[in-house]
């Protein structure tokens, strides 16, 4: 981007974070960076738990992946030891300890996938376990010894479980000491995590300071809510959208979500400009611009940046052509049976649109199922099947059914 002044850059971080623990301080440490020519060392903690990254994720890698493009320093700190214990954070009850081998496997999946938001080139990839694996005894007394156990229980989830007498062990304590003591190892000025994060982050500017460091900044991004619009996406939610989707999901998807989050994937998800995303809404508020259009919009941004600009295109007239003009999509799973007849359950099952019969019954009783475009109601319908005929559970899934 260039050489911009500390007040340009912060405009940019500006955009889209929930909090800034403190704003004073950020600009502070950017004028700092102008003036000496030393970037600013930023950091990114993940625990290699869920390697399977979906829009959701990418709301703090997008911010990130601006420091990269400002001239910082960015380092993605793999959670290898703390992953062991695992983030207790809005946990009802302990979370079950990763092996060491799972975390490896985890961590080698989400270094590969980080490549589609940030520039691996750019990259820094450091694992915790460097320093805290080789710490004594006597090092994690002294750490421990740097936060009270009434702070600690400040948590809500904490302080929930301890108030309910549900299980808290004292490991779990170390987590967010641990996190702490990775901004210290680091040396980092800035660093990133969703506001579930705040206490673990503010815990690591109190620890800074505690072995005389300068606290870092805390900068705190929004959990963005998933196609459903409701529940904070998440996987086993099943409302995500995965950024190693095929195009067409990851575009139906998008279009399915509530109008009220148009703007909101707008600004966290995509780099449209903040001009143009203020024309959508007030184009949308005054009912000038019908939110359909903004949705086949951000759509079909969301697929260039992550399939590139011609699977976008395809995507959004493949869209267009099924859902608008009623049309078969070109392309569809096919199905192979040995001829006669099956119940309309088990076509379901074995066409891979459901997960168990209870689940298939519920798409028939709710109107989801068509056969040849016809409407079948009735769960216990038994289908005669024909080459070429074709199932359809909702609005994007179809499968052709063939004999022989």
């Amino acid at each position: 981007m260039g050489k911009l002044s500390p007040e340009e850059q912060l405009e940019i971080l500006k955009r889209g974070t929930a909090e800034i623990v403190s704003e004073e301080e950020l600009l502070a440490k950017l004028r700092k960076s102008v003036k000496t020519g030393k970037p600013l060392r930023v950091k990114l903690g993940v625990d290699p738990t869920a390697p399977d990254i979906h829009l959701g994720h990418t709301v703090v890698l997008r911010k990130l992946k601006q420091f990269q493009d400002l001239g910082h320093e960015v380092v993605l700190l793999i959670g290898d030891f703390t992953g062991r214990i695992g983030d207790p954070t809005d946990r009802s009850e302990t979370r079950k300890q990763l092996s060491e081998e799972e975390v490896k496997r985890n961590a080698a999946t989400y270094i590969e996938q980080i490549g589609k938001v940030l520039d691996r080139e750019k990259l820094i990839v450091d694992f915790n376990s460097r320093w805290l694996a080789p710490m004594t005894f006597a090092d994690v007394v002294e750490l421990a010894s740097k936060y009270t156990v009434a702070r600690m229980l400040e948590r809500d989830d904490f302080a929930r479980r301890y108030r309910e007498g549900c299980p808290l062990h004292v490991h779990e304590f170390f987590y967010p000491l641990m996190q702490g003591y990775d901004s210290v190892a680091l040396e980092a000025d800035v660093e990133l995590g969703g506001t579930d994060q705040k206490f673990n982050l503010i815990m690591a500017r109190h620890i800074q300071r505690e072995y005389g460091m300068e606290p870092e900044v805390a900068m705190l991004t929004p959990l963005i809510e998933g196609t459903d619009g409701v529940q904070k996406m998440s996987k086993s939610a099943g409302n995500y959208i995965g950024i190693d989707e095929p195009p067409e999901e990851m575009f139906g998807k998008t279009m399915s979500i509530p109008d009220e989050l148009i703007v909101r994937y707008m600004t966290l998800l995509t780099d449209i400009p903040m001009e143009e995303i203020g024309s959508w809404e007030s184009g949308m508020a005054s009912g000038r611009v019908n939110p359909r259009d903004a949705k086949l919009y951000l759509a079909e941004e969301l697929v260039r940046m992550y399939h590139g600009a011609e699977e976008a295109r395809r995507a959004r007239e493949g869209f267009i052509k099924v859902f608008s003009r009623g049309q078969l999509p070109e392309d569809m799973p096919e199905v192979h049976l040995d001829g006669g007849t099956i119940g309309l359950v088990d076509l379901l099952l074995k066409a891979g649109f459901a997960s168990s019969k209870s689940e298939a019954r519920r798409f028939i009783r709710g109107g989801a199922v068509r056969l040849n475009g016809e409407k079948v109601m009735h769960q216990d319908a038994r289908v005669t099947v024909e080459d070429g005929a074709v199932v359809q559970v909702g609005k994007r899934k179809f499968a052709r059914l063939r004999t022989g």
